[in-house]
């Protein structure tokens, strides 16, 4: 007997900062009937930016879920932030969603962050639809980017809609599959649209363009394909299930048409959602409430009453005050209340069943990425991957009595965003928060002041640099330790090489005939890798290299894995300092947008940073200067580029690669 998937939607909005996300989904909870009024980004009365410090900055920082109903569908929306410091959110988010809704600004088109999250949603085999918000901005231009999507994206973008009227005209859209034209009253746009027919001189545009949606519709269903080969007109449902089976495969996105600001295009997002994005068990693992209980913890929230677990139920049921299973850490957990999150409010439910995002009141060691599952059924789902941290401060708290406050705070918003990361610094003694930019950081540093009452000092950011070795060498290392007792003994022989970037550390035994016993291996190994965790250059990270163990000798009573241990670590720090060794900096990907007259100001500054132009290019009325700039040169450069640009230009940049500092700018990144 098979299990019919609950007619539910479990998505995700993403975009590129400022393209209009949050703004779209204050819209979607409107027309949906889930706020009685709008909420204003710029006002800071948005429902789904809750957070102090998003109200205070007019940012997404945090995903918030909310439940909404439309058509009789239930639908689970998660807005996410834009911010490339913030991507943990967009990342987590996204492996839990069935499907997702990429916003794009209808000027600026395909920009940096929306190339990052589509890319997330490769890897987590998201379906999506897109929509092209700002359309009635200056500048606006929907056929200029659906061709980017299809340049810069590498996917097949077919229009679904097409505009009616551009930039402060327009007024509505076509929409292609029942040749109708939808309107909204310019005066006001918050009334229903109105069904009128297509304008004349958009007709032979728009059949055009249905001609295509058409075509690429009816390859998903053979069918369709041979009433179409046979010249039949096919009805608009039959043309609505292919797209449907299409975006399900992959096999392309359908763009719609709108302005979430002026309310025009809402409702046929909403229906595209309902239409063409999956129900849970559709195209990821099956969803049957009848199975064991498996679900994947991706955020915890804090408050004062306690941590909350936001979850997604893969299958089964959990009913309040059940016991489960984190399979992550094997430890006992028990579901003391559940939750239906309502961006900032909570409702209180008896049960979760699979398909549901919720949240778990109660879960005392489960973190993002965990498996929570039925005690008697395990199971492992995948995890969360989470990038390395980029740039780092050291903070102390202001007060010597607030130390055991800021180490609990601390706790507190490492569990929440696992982005971040802390240690000790071994020399200082300093408190070192790392994480994924600036602006991350100082909304960290931020918290801790407004949430936790602990005011710190604060170092300047640091760039997170690497380490890696340039040639081949080897070295041979004796560990002999005698003080009366049981001595300790190891030798080996070791080589060690570099790897391509990013590849990380390898480590290969090519001991034979028993030399070294196999049981030492292991320990070999781990000195290695924890002797590469702090470099010989520098003190960072060591990535990069293969060693090799090629022979090596052992005392029957003397050798043991400590000893063993202790030799890997010493002969890697030996070896590391004859392997020409080289520093690593974080390298940005960066794209200035600035008006014509500027835009020598800004190459030049992007040289004087040591910043490789890669390219420029029009958009809209602007120039885009691509550049490859080291992390190292672009702190504070917002203002700077404000004072060039008489505040006209703009940028945004993401992590893109490690590479070698030159020999002239080593001094500036050595730690002192």
């Amino acid at each position: 007997m098979t299990h019919t998937p609950r007619n539910l939607r479990n998505i995700g909005i993403i975009a590129h900062v400022d393209a209009g996300k949050t703004t779209t989904t204050e819209r979607i909870l409107f027309y949906a009937g889930e706020s009685h009024r709008i909420g204003d980004v710029s006002r800071g009365t948005a429902r789904m930016d809750f957070d102090a410090q998003e109200r205070k900055r007019g940012i997404t920082i945090s995903s918030a879920a909310i439940t909404l109903q439309w058509n009789a569908t239930q639908i689970n929306l998660i807005d996410t932030p834009g911010h490339i410091d913030f991507n943990i959110e967009v990342n987590r988010s996204l492996r839990v969603l069935d499907g997702a809704v990429v916003v794009f600004d209808g000027v600026a088109g395909v920009e940096p962050q929306t190339e990052t999250n589509w890319r997330l949603a490769d890897r987590y085999r998201v379906p999506r639809i897109a929509f092209v918000n700002k359309l009635d901005r200056l500048g606006a231009d929907f056929p200029r980017v659906v061709a980017m999507m299809e340049e810069r994206l590498g996917v097949k973008a077919v229009a679904v809609q097409w505009p009616i009227g551009a930039e402060g005209d327009f007024r509505g859209v076509v929409d292609l599959l029942g040749l109708r034209a939808l309107v909204w009253d310019l005066d006001d746009a918050s009334r229903p649209y109105r069904v009128t027919e297509v304008p004349a001189e958009l007709m032979a545009t728009v059949l055009q363009q249905r001609a295509r949606l058409v075509e690429l519709a009816v390859e998903q269903d053979e069918a369709a394909m041979g009433a179409y080969l046979n010249g039949e007109e096919l009805p608009a449902e039959v043309l609505r299930a292919c797209i449907r089976k299409g975006v399900l495969a992959g096999a392309f996105v359908p763009v719609l048409a709108g302005s979430a600001f002026r309310n025009r295009g809402v409702e046929p997002l909403l229906d595209a959602i309902v239409d063409w994005l999956p129900k849970p068990g559709e195209v990821a693992l099956p969803c049957d409430p009848r199975a064991p209980f498996a679900a994947l913890a991706f955020k915890v929230a804090s408050d004062d009453h306690g941590a909350m677990v936001f979850v997604r139920v893969y299958s089964g049921r959990l009913r309040r005050g059940d016991s489960l299973l984190d399979a992550t850490t094997g430890r006992i957990e028990r579901a003391a209340r559940l939750y239906e999150v309502q961006a900032g409010d909570r409702i209180e439910r008896d049960e979760l069943v699979a398909g549901d995002i919720a949240g778990i009141v109660g879960l005392k060691d489960t973190l993002t990425g965990h498996t929570l599952c039925d005690r008697q059924h395990p199971v492992q789902l995948e995890q969360i991957g989470v990038p390395e941290p980029v740039l780092h401060v050291a903070i102390e708290p202001r007060a010597q009595a607030d130390q055991q406050a800021l180490a609990k705070a601390l706790q507190v918003l490492l569990r929440e965003d696992p982005s971040l990361r802390l240690r000790q610094d071994a020399e200082s003694g300093q408190t070192i928060v790392s994480g994924m930019g600036e602006l991350q950081l100082e909304v960290s540093i931020e918290k801790l002041r407004e949430r936790f009452g602990v005011e710190v000092s604060v170092g300047r950011p640091q760039v997170a640099c690497r380490e890696t070795v340039s040639k081949e060498t080897e070295v041979h290392h004796v560990h002999r330790k005698q003080n009366g007792g049981q001595g300790q003994f190891a030798e080996l022989k070791l080589r060690i090489a570099p790897r391509g970037r990013g590849e990380g550390i390898a480590f290969e035994n090519r001991v034979v005939g028993g030399a070294i016993p196999r049981e030492f291996i292991p320990a070999i190994e781990a000195g290695i890798r924890r002797a590469a965790q702090s470099g010989v250059l520098a003190g960072y990270p060591c990535v990069d290299f293969v060693v090799t163990l090629l022979d090596g000798s052992h005392h029957e009573r003397d050798s043991s894995a400590m000893a063993f241990e202790f030799a890997a670590a010493a002969a890697f720090r030996e070896a590391a300092a004859q392997a020409g060794g080289q520093l690593l900096e974080p390298v940005m990907a960066v794209e200035v947008t600035t008006p014509a007259e500027h835009v020598g100001d800004c190459i030049g500054d992007l040289h004087r940073r040591r910043g490789m132009v890669r390219g420029q290019a029009m958009r809209g009325n602007a120039i885009v200067v691509e550049a490859h700039v080291p992390l190292a040169r672009m702190f504070g450069y917002i203002g700077n580029l404000r004072a060039l640009s008489s505040g006209r230009a703009q940028y945004a940049m993401q992590f893109d690669h490690y590479a070698v500092v030159p020999a002239g700018e080593m001094a500036g990144l050595v730690k002192s």
